[in-house]
């Protein structure tokens, strides 16, 4: 689609190809049509940038600036198994671009039906992982056998006198 199309400006030396990064274009209504923010890797800088949306888009960055966003400090990593509450901890930065675009972009609408997405499959899968990552947390690993009403019954029934003590081993009955 751009290759027909002569840059406007000096392109790179370095081929992309099969892009090992990730470029997430944010959703951002306060800003006019032709701004777009994009999340990108630490390691990519303008110029890679404004190379990769000529080719791989056809679009034209006029202007592009740039920010590293340092995350808050913060006690223990947690990602930790086990929790170490004087461990000081920041999570890698986050590298922010606006770019400047010659023409207009506007999002489209977001559908009313998610149905072709499985949108409901997805959220029962978030909500059954979510309950798995927090019965294993290290405060809920153990709440007691799981079959504490029926112990709580035996127990009873031998203090009455209801019932026999026998020895797990013992099959015999009497």
């Amino acid at each position: 689609m751009a290759s027909k199309v002569r840059a406007p400006f000096r392109v790179g030396k370095k081929a992309v190809f099969l892009p090992d990064f990730t470029l997430t274009l944010l959703r951002t209504p306060f800003l006019p049509p032709t701004f777009a923010k994009f999340l990108v890797p630490l390691n990519l800088n303008k110029l890679d940038l404004r190379d990769y949306l000529w080719h791989a888009y056809g679009v034209n960055a006029t202007r592009i600036r740039s920010f590293v966003q340092q995350q808050k400090l913060r006690q223990d990593d947690p990602s930790r198994l086990r929790p170490m509450p004087r461990r000081w901890f920041r999570a890698k930065a986050i590298k922010k671009m606006t770019v400047e675009m010659d023409k207009p972009f506007v999002w489209p609408e977001q559908p009313e039906d998610f149905t072709p997405w499985d949108k409901d499959l997805y959220s029962a899968a978030q909500k059954h992982n979510d309950q798995h990552q927090e019965s294993m947390r290290p405060e809920n690993l153990y709440k007691g056998p799981a079959d504490k009403k029926t112990l709580a019954e035996q127990a009873r029934k031998l203090l009455k006198g209801e019932d026999k003590w026998r020895p797990s081993g013992d099959m015999s009955k009497e």
